[in-house]
């Protein structure tokens, strides 16, 4: 579904992403996984067109997606959820799931898809049919996770891409978040590329990951071989910290 080869990502003449070539199976859970200012945000940005690569190609379905807009990258079934949430706090829970559905104004059946979409978030998230005339903004920590996961799948995204999903929550609300992306991939056969702080936690729901380190990616296999990797656990998995996710 996603080939990436060789982009090389700037922010100016700061070289972020240095010829990183990675691939997403259509209905795989992939985790991307390195330490704080690995370049792990910047290629989900350089993915979804917000900060697009210098050189190198991106292919989502064989059509190339180097140069395109956000909105149109969007418009081809890809939709990220940002680092930090990023709801629209001044508007309702409700206002913000529409807004996530924006490609369905104007066209034919729209609003009623939209109002199916916004059924199968709540579904989903029982919490936010709960808190749906609530302000953003008014929510905890958690409900604008779930918010903001909810708004990107209004989009109906063949692939989604999720920064930092447990950022920031408790333990247990990590859990269901988790629980929700890994059901995402089994039942509604989403493709997901997992950017998460928690890698042990991450790694237990995906299929493969791949380690970036400096901008490089110097590492890749299934979640099990990583799980077992002892530089992986050294670096990234706490080996003596409790788990927080079992199967």
């Amino acid at each position: 579904m996603l080939r990436i080869k060789n982009i090389n990502t700037f922010y100016g003449q700061v070289h972020a992403i240095k010829n990183v070539s990675l691939h997403l199976a259509e209905g795989e859970v992939v985790t991307l996984i390195g330490a704080n200012g690995a370049g792990k945000t910047t290629l989900l940005n350089s993915l979804s067109g917000i900060v697009p690569p210098r050189t190198g190609q991106i292919l989502f379905n064989e059509t190339e997606i180097n140069n395109f807009a956000p909105h149109k990258i969007v418009r081809l079934g890809v939709s990220q959820v940002p680092e930090g949430r990023q709801v629209f706090k001044p508007l309702s829970v409700e206002d913000n799931l529409e807004l996530g559905a924006y490609l369905n104004y104007g066209i034919k059946g729209g609003k009623a898809q939209s109002k199916k979409d916004m059924e199968m978030v709540y579904e989903l998230f029982p919490m936010l049919r709960q808190r749906r005339k609530q302000l953003a903004g008014t929510l905890s920590g958690g409900e604008q996770q779930m918010l903001a996961i909810g708004r990107a799948l209004m989009a109906k995204p063949r692939l989604l891409l999720l920064d930092e999903p447990s950022m920031g929550l408790a333990p247990m609300i990590v859990q269901e978040i988790l629980k929700v992306i890994a059901n995402l991939s089994r039942e509604k056969k989403t493709t997901i590329l997992l950017v998460e702080q928690n890698a042990r936690a991450a790694l237990k729901i995906a299929n493969r990951g791949y380690v970036l380190e400096t901008g490089r990616l110097i590492l890749e296999g299934t979640a099990d071989e990583l799980l077992e990797n002892k530089d992986v656990q050294r670096a990234y998995l706490g080996r003596d910290k409790k788990e927080i996710w079992e199967r």
